[in-house]
């Protein structure tokens, strides 16, 4: 797993296995590639909050291990960015939430900086963002027009059957059975972004362990009722 030398860590589900493609599958196994052989060029993806955006980078390290590093800028700028120093020593270079940093003038300055020597080295850069690289309110125009040349791909939102499918593959990959209908009722009484969905379902796994029962509707009811 690529880290810098702050406390950052992967999250142990995001990883492709548990990722529905379903409308992404052009960026999945784009993102696969860049993974499994890295290479001159990388990505920009965006799209809306909970798209599921940091959970394709952080699969991106899972997959590339030491070769890789994942940066999560929103968390990271109190930091400032003396952080990016080093970073092109990695094949594999993925940055969240870059809008974040957007009109800032030393990050910018640092972004610049750091995208050069990735592709000055033949190393790989991924990106991730809220919109797309045109839309994104970069000052700086040399770093907006090479940012541009990355290939853009829009993350699309899953269909609420959709999102019933993702749920039960998340369930599954904690080793869990989350029945059909079980599903659709966590999906019509909750926040329907996956994040808050995901969130819910990990409380439910606690829950159903502690108590020793099956993730069925009956069951969810008493949690909600505690909840």
């Amino acid at each position: 797993m690529g880290q810098l030398a702050l406390p950052l860590r992967l999250a142990d589900h995001a990883v492709f296995g548990s990722y529905l493609s379903t409308g992404n599958e052009a960026l999945v196994a784009t993102l696969g590639e860049l993974a499994d052989a890295g290479g001159r060029q990388g990505c920009w993806l965006w799209g809306a909050p909970s798209s599921g955006k940091t959970h394709l980078l952080q699969a991106v390290c899972d997959r590339a291990g030491d070769r890789s590093v994942y940066v999560p800028l929103r968390h990271l700028l109190d930091a400032g960015p003396d952080l990016l120093e080093g970073l092109e020593s990695r094949e594999l270079v993925c940055l969240d939430d870059i809008d974040a940093v957007a009109g800032e003038e030393r990050w910018e300055a640092a972004l610049f900086e750091l995208y050069n020597q990735i592709f000055d080295a033949d190393r790989c850069l991924i990106v991730a963002a809220a919109m797309s690289p045109r839309e994104c309110p970069i000052n700086l125009p040399d770093l907006q027009s090479r940012l541009a040349r990355l290939p853009a791909f829009q993350v699309q939102v899953l269909s609420d059957e959709d999102s019933v499918l993702a749920l039960q593959l998340r369930a599954r990959h904690r080793g869990l059975d989350l029945p059909g209908d079980t599903a659709r009722y966590l999906l019509n009484r909750s926040r329907r972004d996956m994040a808050s969905l995901y969130g819910l379902l990990d409380k439910l796994d606690r829950e159903a362990l502690r108590a020793q029962r099956r993730l069925t509707i009956p069951f969810v009811k008493e949690v909600f009722e505690h909840l």
